[in-house]
């Protein structure tokens, strides 16, 4: 029988719905499969079902709800010439009022926008800071990976630099992720704060200089940035726009957390061939099997992400707030450096 017959991570690959998606739709009633093993519980698919997971992926991606994919499904199966495109034609129409919907308010919010006093501008003041180089380099590494690169969202393309008093924040994030990273000043102005955004070339070269734990010394004078060490330096302007709340945007409630065995988990997520993968939160965190259910919380996340994140350190905590809240991944000796990682959607 299983010679005929899809095991559920062919069904994924070749359907492109992905296994998590394929467990959730026989739960649902949607897409059962062909045979179970009662002993195992491994579920596997007829030849014919192909045609409806594929179907039933692009009606996913369309957006459609899962009550009118059911009628869709059966209309499908029993050969309803009728059914299917009167569903297909409303979901169009729905898509398209929300669409016109979703343009008015948002015409809205620009109008807002632009009467809208903030404080979030562009810095103007001067602010000049030492620091150890190796420290400031550590912080660089620690937030990089996190920088964008969407030519649409520039502000986003690049690290945020963020002085108040005697301590240096560094951001980056690309909307799907974030990373934070502190590091104190051995002299600066002090003062109030000033803060800039510097293209990931710049930062790129500034990181460059930092090859030990020599002075570096950063100045910001408006959208202008200087890092001198060791008689070399590099300067250039920032990107001009207004970054992020990054403080509101990290402002979550306390969750639980787990210790993350980091060598095994990068194992596990180096194996990964799918971009979504479902981590279980139990005693431990694991990668979960292909077609296993295990006890504990799931999330799916990005494994590519994940393993950007775990660049971080050897002994990492992973803070769980609940299944549709950012994964928070710090380290357990230093507050001020940690990272969030938004989780994907295991029902799509």
């Amino acid at each position: 029988m299983e010679s005929d017959m899809r095991s559920i991570g062919e069904m994924g690959r070749d359907s492109g719905l992905g296994v998590s998606a394929l467990r959730f739709y026989d739960r649902a009633g949607v897409l059962v499969p062909a045979w179970v093993d009662p002993v195992t519980g491994y579920r596997w698919y007829a030849p014919e079902q192909l045609g409806e997971a594929r179907l039933l992926a692009r009606l996913r991606r369309s957006g459609m709800p899962l009550a009118d994919i059911r009628l869709v499904l059966a209309g499908w199966a029993g050969g309803d010439t009728g059914l299917v495109p009167r569903l297909l034609d409303g979901h169009l129409r729905r898509l398209e009022r929300g669409l016109a919907e979703a343009r008015e308010e948002l015409s809205t919010v620009r109008a807002l926008l632009g009467h809208k006093e903030t404080s979030m501008t562009t810095a103007t003041d001067t602010a000049r800071l030492t620091v150890a180089g190796d420290e400031l380099a550590a912080a660089l590494d620690a937030v990089r990976y996190a920088a964008g690169s969407d030519p649409e969202l520039p502000v986003l393309c690049g690290i945020h630099f963020d002085i108040e008093g005697d301590a240096l924040h560094l951001v980056a994030t690309d909307r799907y992720r974030m990373a934070v990273a502190r590091t104190p000043a051995t002299t600066g102005t002090g003062g109030g704060r000033v803060r800039v955004t510097v293209p990931t070339p710049l930062a790129d070269a500034m990181r460059a200089l930092l090859t030990d734990d020599a002075p570096a010394r950063l100045t910001v004078d408006g959208d202008g940035v200087e890092l001198e060490t060791r008689g070399r330096r590099v300067a250039g302007q920032g990107l001009g726009e207004d970054f992020p709340d990054y403080r509101r945007l990290t402002r979550l409630p306390e969750g639980r957390r787990l210790a993350l065995d980091v060598p095994a988990l990068r194992r596990a997520l180096a194996a990964q061939e799918a971009e979504v993968c479902v981590l279980v939160l139990a005693d431990e965190v694991t990668v979960g099997d292909e077609d296993l259910d295990l006890a504990g919380d799931r999330v799916g996340v990005n494994p590519a992400f994940l393993l950007d994140a775990l660049a971080a350190g050897e002994e990492l905590l992973l803070e769980y707030i609940g299944p549709r809240a950012p994964l928070v991944l710090l380290r357990p000796d230093v507050e001020d450096v940690f990272s969030l990682l938004m989780p994907v959607s295991l029902e799509a």
